[in-house]
Formats: C-alpha cells, sequence, structure tokens
C-alpha cells in the first residue's frame, strides 16, 4: 500500500524493526535516552536553586542599644543571612572585597534614641554587587526585612494611603524546583534525543551501512521514519521517568490534561530526533555529529529557550531569533501544563511552532538523502 509521495508504511516499519533491534544490542543507547535524563534531573533540580541562603553579612553595631541588637536579629533569624560581627572599624568594604562576607550592615550611633523621638534612623546596608542576579535577589530580602523591622520597632503607621498586597499564583511559595524541574525536562530530552540519532546514523554513515540501505527500494521519507520510531519510544519513556521523578521528588505539581502532554511530548521529541537525523546526514562522522549536536541542542536551550532568563527581557533580535528553537516552545507548553493547567486552546501557537519545524526538519533531512543516494 502507497500513500502519498510513494511512502510504503511497512518498508519504513521494516527499517524501525531493524533499528529497534540495534537498539536492544546496545545498553549505551537504552542508558543514554532512559538512565542519563532521570539522573540529570535529580542531579540539577536539587543543584540549581534561586533561593540565596546563609549569606553573610557583617553586623557594625555602633549604637549597641536594645533596639540595634533586635535589628541585627531580625536578620540573622529570617534565615537568609548569616550575621558576624564586622571586624574592620571604618571599613566594612573590606570584608566584602575579602570575600569575608557579601553584605554589610552599619548601625550608626543614636539610632534608638531617633527611633524613640519618632524621627527617621538610617540604616546603610552594603551588599556585593560583583554577582548581578544574587544581588537582586539579595536586594528583595533586605527589603522584605526593612518593612517587617520598621514595623516591629517604630510600629505601624497610623494609616496607609495607598495598601498594596501581592498574592502569587500557580507557585505560590515561589519554589524554585516547580520552576527549574519541568525546564529540565526540556533542556535534557531535547538534547539527549538530538544526540540519539545523530550518532547513531553517523555511526552506520562511518560503517558503510547507510549507503547499503540506500541502494534498496525503500525512499528516504520511508528511511527517516523507521528510524525516528524507535526513538520516539525510547524518548517517550525517558520522559515517563522523569516525570515520575518530578512528581515524586520534586513534588512538583502537574495541573494540565495528560493528553495534551503526551501529544507535545510526542511532537518535541519528534523534533528533536528529526534535528539530530538531520546533523548526522550532513556531517556524516561521529564525532562531527557530536559537536554540532551539542552546539546546537545545548547551548541555544540552555541561554535562549527562557529555561533561566526571561525571553522578554532579551533584546528583541534574540527574541525573534528564539522562534526558530523547539525548546523555546515546548518550554511554555510544558511549564504551563505542570503550573497552570491552560486547556489545549491557549496553547495552539506553541503546537503550530512545534509542528512546522519538524515538518521543515524532515524535509530537509528528505532532501539530502536523495542527493545523497549516488554519492
Amino acid at each position: 500500500m502507497k500513500l502519498i509521495g510513494g511512502f510504503v508504511p511497512f518498508r519504513a516499519l521494516a527499517v524501525a524493526r531493524k533499528e529497534f533491534m540495534h537498539v536492544m544490542r546496545d545498553p549505551f543507547t537504552i542508558a543514554m535516552a532512559v538512565g542519563v535524563p532521570v539522573i540529570l534531573v535529580i542531579v540539577f533540580g536539587f543543584a540549581i536553586d534561586f533561593d540565596f541562603r546563609g549569606i553573610r553579612m557583617a553586623v557594625y553595631d555602633h549604637d549597641d542599644s536594645r533596639l540595634s541588637r533586635q535589628l541585627s536579629e531580625g536578620f540573622s533569624s529570617s534565615g537568609y543571612f548569616t550575621v558576624i560581627d564586622g571586624r574592620s572599624p571604618g571599613a566594612p568594604v573590606t570584608e566584602i572585597e575579602d570575600g569575608t562576607a557579601a553584605a554589610a550592615l552599619v548601625i550608626n550611633p543614636g539610632f534608638e534614641k531617633k527611633i524613640a523621638r519618632g524621627e527617621s534612623a538610617p540604616v546603610q546596608v552594603i551588599v556585593d554587587g560583583s554577582d548581578n542576579q544574587k544581588t537582586g535577589v539579595v536586594g528583595g530580602y533586605i527589603s522584605g526585612i526593612q518593612k517587617a523591622m520598621t514595623v516591629k520597632l517604630a510600629g505601624a503607621p497610623a494609616y496607609e494611603p495607598i495598601a498594596m498586597r501581592s498574592r502569587f499564583v500557580y507557585n505560590p511559595e515561589l519554589n524554585t524546583q516547580w520552576f527549574i524541574v519541568p525546564g529540565l525536562i526540556v533542556i535534557v530530552t531535547g538534547l539527549l534525543s538530538i544526540l540519539l540519532t545523530a550518532l547513531t546514523v553517523a555511526r552506520e554513515w562511518e560503517n558503510g551501512s547507510m549507503e547499503m540501505l540506500l541502494s534498496t527500494p525503500v525512499t528516504p521519507l520511508e528511511i527517516i521514519a523507521g528510524k525516528i520510531l524507535p526513538y520516539v519510544g525510547l524518548g517517550l519513556l525517558g520522559i515517563t521517568f522523569v516525570y515520575v521523578i518530578a512528581r515524586m521528588v520534586f513534588s512538583v505539581p502537574f495541573k494540565g490534561s495528560y493528553v495534551v502532554f503526551f501529544a507535545a511530548c510526542l511532537l518535541f521529541t519528534t523534533t528533536s530526533l528529526a534535528q539530530g537525523l538531520l546533523i548526522s546526514v550532513v556531517t556524516r562522522q561521529q564525532q562531527k555529529a557530536m559537536q554540532a549536536s551539542m552546539m546546537s541542542g545545548l547551548l541555544p536551550s540552555m541561554l535562549l529557550s527562557g529555561f533561566i532568563f526571561p525571553i522578554e527581557s532579551m533584546p528583541v533580535f534574540f527574541q525573534y531569533l528564539t522562534m526558530i528553537l523547539p525548546p523555546r516552545w515546548f518550554m511554555i507548553i510544558i511549564r504551563t501544563l505542570f503550573l497552570k493547567g491552560t486547556p489545549v486552546e491557549g496553547l495552539a501557537v506553541p503546537f503550530f511552532a512545534l509542528t512546522l519545524m519538524t515538518v521543515i526538519l524532515i524535509t530537509v533531512a528528505v532532501r539530502k538523502f536523495k542527493r545523497d543516494v549516488e554519492p
């Protein structure tokens, strides 16, 4: 039975059966597809944390009063800061320079007396600004502690002209792991899917078995479909294990539809495998295929997919550049399904983008195969 373009499903299934038997004889491939994602998600899920705790703060209490000590204790009891006594009189920045502390709190003389008279009592906080991301988080901690200690030491104001109350939805505790772990699913499975087909098929080019296959009546499209099918199953199996880890180990909620989740994983895995297959067709060598896979699959996914850095904060050029990266769209789908539970109608654009990329990658790979039938 032939379909459009002379595609014969039985021939594609025969190629898939051959590839499946090859995978079953290769424990390394199975371990890379199933075991490595689980290990990486566990390791990086615990290692990546945007919450900073135990920040060393040198305190210079020049007032040495009851209220000044309470202010110092307010930073210590918050859990974010570890308070140490300042040892560089007149030069608190010295301890920040030599790495002894990341921040310094300077309480001037007369602190308690000014508060008792209802006056403003300035306090200086010096923060190490060499790490921009950490500095922003620490600044937020200091602002929160300042508000709490102002009420505790000076009493609540008579009235608030503007009373703002914040409420965080979808991730009320701002749990870093709820944000990071779904993103890791995208990064890890995408990279490994690219490597699976890129290295495996490139090895066939080096061994000469690919040329033998291309000399048969099997069409390039049938070869591509047969090559991808077994790895789609492996990729979905790996994602299943990672999903269980996310739910059981990191307690990440899942609020979306499992049907939509499965469809998105199937589409993204196919896209990544097609990208790896295209790399193998172009390079034909395992070493080059690995280098190309790492360059196209790791760095763009980590830096330009929204995994860590918000796309909205990037320059306009890079915002448009991210549109050609499959992880950018799958990142939107996966985080939305885990934390928000948005119905499929709200994910139409990411699904369309992934579908379009899959068609383009497979079409280009087929054309390259056609040109390579008679080298």
